[in-house]
Parts: C-alpha cells; sequence; structure tokens
C-alpha cells in the first residue's frame, strides 16, 4: 500500500500551520489536484474539536473522482486526521501534526497512507498522486507564506 511521510520544519508557529490545514474549504485555491471540496456536515466535539464530513473532488487532465472523508480537527493537540468513508479508494488516510521547533517556527508531520479499490484507477493515478502528495507541504507551506508574511 502506498504511503508517503514527510517531517519538515517552517518559520509560521503551529497554531498558524494548524489553522490554515484545517481550513479545509480553501483547498482548491492552493493545493494540487483538488477541484472543489465541500464540508457535507460539522459536529463539535469536546476540547473545542470539531469532525467533518468532507467530499473532495480531485483530477487530472481527463481523470476526475470524489471521495468522502472524515476529518477529525483536534485544536488541543494540534492534530488533524482524515479517514476515507467513500469513494475510489480501498483506504485512505492522512496525518497531519504541529510542534513547537526546536529553533522556533514549526515541525509539521504529514503522514498519507492510501489504496485503490481499482487495479486500473491505481495504475491511471497512482504516480500522479504519489507526486501530488510528495508536493501538500510544499503547497500548503507557500500558501502560509503569502498569508502570513503579508500580516
Amino acid at each position: 500500500m502506498p504511503s508517503f511521510r514527510v517531517t519538515r520544519t517552517v518559520k509560521h508557529s503551529p497554531q498558524q500551520m494548524y489553522d490554515l490545514v484545517a481550513d479545509v474549504e480553501r483547498y482548491p485555491e492552493f493545493l494540487p489536484l483538488c477541484d472543489s471540496l465541500r464540508v457535507i456536515r460539522r459536529q463539535d466535539m469536546t476540547e473545542g474539536g470539531q469532525v467533518l464530513i468532507a467530499e473532495m473532488g480531485v483530477g487530472y487532465k481527463a481523470i476526475r473522482e470524489r471521495f468522502t472523508t472524515r476529518v477529525s480537527l483536534e485544536p488541543a493537540h494540534l492534530k488533524i486526521v482524515a479517514e476515507y468513508i467513500d469513494g475510489p479508494f480501498r483506504h485512505l488516510e492522512n496525518r497531519w501534526l504541529f510542534k513547537d521547533a526546536p529553533n522556533g517556527g514549526c515541525a509539521i508531520d504529514f503522514f498519507i497512507t492510501y489504496e485503490f479499490k481499482s487495479r486500473t484507477l491505481g495504475l491511471l493515478m497512482g504516480t500522479m498522486f504519489d507526486r501530488a502528495f510528495r508536493k501538500f507541504t510544499d503547497a500548503f507551506e507557500g500558501r502560509a507564506d503569502r498569508m502570513y508574511d503579508a500580516a
């Protein structure tokens, strides 16, 4: 099953990075392959957290897919977990964790694992998804630079 993990340090605070990643409805503005994102339902949880049911549309050239995830936002722990509900995958999970970096800024830990239901779709989109996932942290860091450096 394909997976990818990256840990990197950025100059922004853990709270700023958490807030940016938690703002899922903005993903189509800057995230590779993300054509649309719609929050279907929000449920408040303890400690100020929320659970979102979100539908994301992704595409590359003529290939378009939609999938639904359960996104757990845990602001008290600066943690975000997305778990697969429905769509073209057999399995999809990604996790974000944001911590203070030793020399300032934020240490971001991003992990994703996925498997397509269809072997054919996996062959068509697998390499492209892998490349896109490797660019996710770059996309979020670039978004943070544009948002927070201007403030």
